[in-house]
């Protein structure tokens, strides 16, 4: 499988071919996160890009021109680039267990801009080195956000 990345030395839509990870024992091998699915419900798509791109600040992005058909929408955020991809589903949120999270590099700050735009912060067990909280979308998708600023135990 060819695998392509932007880096950020080039201009945005310029992609360049990297070669794989090396991997001296032979065996496939996962090389990281690439995106998270969340449903929300048909029509959802405003509402996702209000809380995903305006109150988290993440990028919307175009999804693949194969997937024009779809109701979806895509977001990009950090280095290397993850994704979020809301797709139309009617099935409703999930339980309370399943969540993604989100590392972030000041969880004040993001205290502050998501109670800036209405979005209930529900506090949870502190980890040490790891302050975080749990929000919902508005989709009734569970997200953690989190900042790591060191070794938990």
């Amino acid at each position: 499988m060819r695998q392509f990345v932007r880096k950020r030395s080039t201009p945005p839509g310029v992609q360049e071919e990297i070669a794989p990870m090396p991997n001296p024992t032979g065996t496939p091998t996962v090389q990281g996160l690439q995106h998270v699915s969340v449903p929300m419900p048909p029509g959802g798509q405003e509402r996702a890009r209000r809380f995903y791109g305006e109150a988290l600040g993440l990028a919307e992005v175009p999804p693949p021109s194969d997937l024009g058909h779809l109701s979806l929408v895509w977001f990009r955020f950090g280095d290397p680039e993850h994704e979020i991809h809301c797709f139309a589903e009617s099935g409703g949120a999930n339980t309370e267990a399943q969540h993604l999270c989100l590392q972030v590099d000041d969880i004040d700050a993001f205290r502050t801009r998501l109670a800036d735009h209405d979005v209930l912060v529900e506090e949870t067990e502190p980890i040490r080195n790891r302050p975080r909280f749990f929000v919902h979308d508005p989709f009734g998708n569970r997200l953690e956000l989190t900042e790591i600023r060191g070794a938990y135990d």
